[in-house]
């Protein structure tokens, strides 16, 4: 049957650059009665052609990140994004830099796949059509169709709404995606036997517990009755819930870990994790990749960036008087490249099924201030700030105990704050030199 090229799905195995279509044009092949249904599904794990990483929001600032770190791992990857805060020059600029890395780093390897839909991941009848395209043909079998297992053997979920400020502004909007969105999504990824499941949570679910002024341990907030033995040596008991949630976008992340655990158990196939980010920044060390969002960001970094660049006269900094060491907040900032290797480490590293929360953080926390005069001292300018009110849904610290992934997933971080303001300043400056010949 030949192939349209006008619709949303693409034929699995094919470049980016081929054309797109309907239905998987590989005929059905005969089901070998020396395999069962297991075995069937383990050599699709198997084997790395076939093997693809569907990531929802790929075209963002984490996702992008995760995205190349996939790539260059040797996974193929289906990126899905609506590009409502994206642009997909970003994914564009991802094959660029993935044509270079296997002609040069990587001469000889085989090169991964990476596809882009442009389609929103509550769009369910789209994303049905795009998931039918890379099932695995499998013939009938005593008369009936055998079960047809996905190439995708792992789904990262980047597709939420993310800016403190609006979510207590819009709260409607941020529960119908962040929520309701996930709802329907791993119904859909369960219909197709999809259940290697990567969220992306948030720190902002441990509340006002943040502002008790020691490292935040997953077991803070539990999804479960949980116990543990602290730092002390002391056996704690903490029922399950969450304690002083100060904006709807942490109480949208919160239940979304509610459902999620609550799936795992009713359905122990499912492999969930759930990664609390703690405060992303940094590019990677290319400058070719960065955080370039369509509305303005409104997280520390990208506003010091507008300033240093001339488009702010100033950084407003929230709050003086928090119980820290200079008087404002303290955050744990995680270059973006780690955090993305954090992903990948939770798709090949869990030690067993079910549900699963890990921080992924530095284990440091630093001022606003810090980041300021670390991003004076590498772009050798001065940044001018105004003291200013506390905003709205903030707490005075956040800072992650980083144990639990260590010990599990082998992951830690690498990069420092000094080397994150050197990314992004080096990311700035292509930029800006793009710009200059551009005009």
């Amino acid at each position: 049957m030949p192939c349209s090229t006008s619709s949303g799905a693409s034929t699995p195995g094919r470049s980016s650059s081929g054309s797109d279509c309907d239905e998987v044009c590989t005929p059905f092949t005969e089901r070998s009665i020396l395999f069962d249904d297991d075995d069937i599904q383990l050599a699709i794990q198997q084997s790395g052609e076939d093997q693809y990483i569907l990531v929802v929001g790929g075209c963002g600032f984490i996702g992008s990140h995760t995205v190349w770190e996939l790539a260059k791992s040797g996974y193929n990857v289906i990126v899905i994004d609506n590009l409502s805060n994206a642009f997909s020059s970003v994914f564009d600029r991802i094959e660029a830099m993935i044509t270079h890395h296997y002609a040069t780093v990587k001469s000889g390897s085989r090169r991964p796949t990476l596809k882009l839909f442009e389609a929103d991941f509550r769009d369910t009848q789209r994303l049905k059509t795009i998931l039918k395209a890379y099932e695995e043909p499998l013939g009938p079998r005593h008369g009936f169709e055998s079960q047809r297992p996905s190439r995708i053997s792992g789904v990262i979920h980047f597709a939420a709404f993310k800016a403190v400020g609006e979510s207590i502004q819009q709260p409607l909007k941020y529960y119908a995606n962040n929520v309701g969105g996930l709802i329907d999504f791993c119904s859909l990824l369960g219909d197709f036997g999809i259940k290697n499941f990567v969220f992306s949570s948030s720190a902002t679910v441990y509340g006002t517990v943040a502002d008790m002024g020691a490292p935040l341990r997953e077991e803070y907030c539990s999804q479960q009755t949980t116990v543990f033995v602290d730092e002390d040596g002391q056996k704690k008991v903490v029922e399950s819930g969450c304690a002083g949630l100060t904006n709807p976008y942490g109480r949208t992340k919160w239940m979304c870990e509610a459902i999620l655990s609550d799936l795992a158990y009713a359905d122990p196939s499912w492999t969930i994790t759930a990664l609390r980010y703690f405060n992303p920044i940094g590019c990677d060390e290319s400058g070719l990749l960065g955080e370039d969002p369509r509305a303005a960001a409104t997280n520390l970094m990208p506003v010091v960036l507008r300033v240093i660049s001339g488009q702010l006269p100033f950084l407003s900094i929230y709050g003086e008087d928090y119980d820290t060491p200079d008087g404002t907040a303290v955050r744990d900032y995680i270059h973006v490249t780690d955090l993305a290797l954090g992903h990948l480490a939770a798709l090949k590293s869990r030690p067993d099924r079910g549900f699963r929360v890990y921080n992924l953080g530095s284990g440091q926390g630093h001022s606003v201030l810090d980041v300021v005069a670390a991003m004076e001292r590498v772009s050798q300018r001065k940044i001018p700030t105004k003291l200013v009110g506390r905003r709205e849904g903030d707490v005075g610290m956040c800072v992650a105990r980083c144990g639990r992934a260590q010990e599990e997933l082998g992951w830690r971080t690498q990069k420092s704050l000094e080397t994150c303001c050197q990314d992004i300043w080096r990311f700035l400056e292509r930029v800006a030199q793009e710009a200059v010949t551009m005009a």
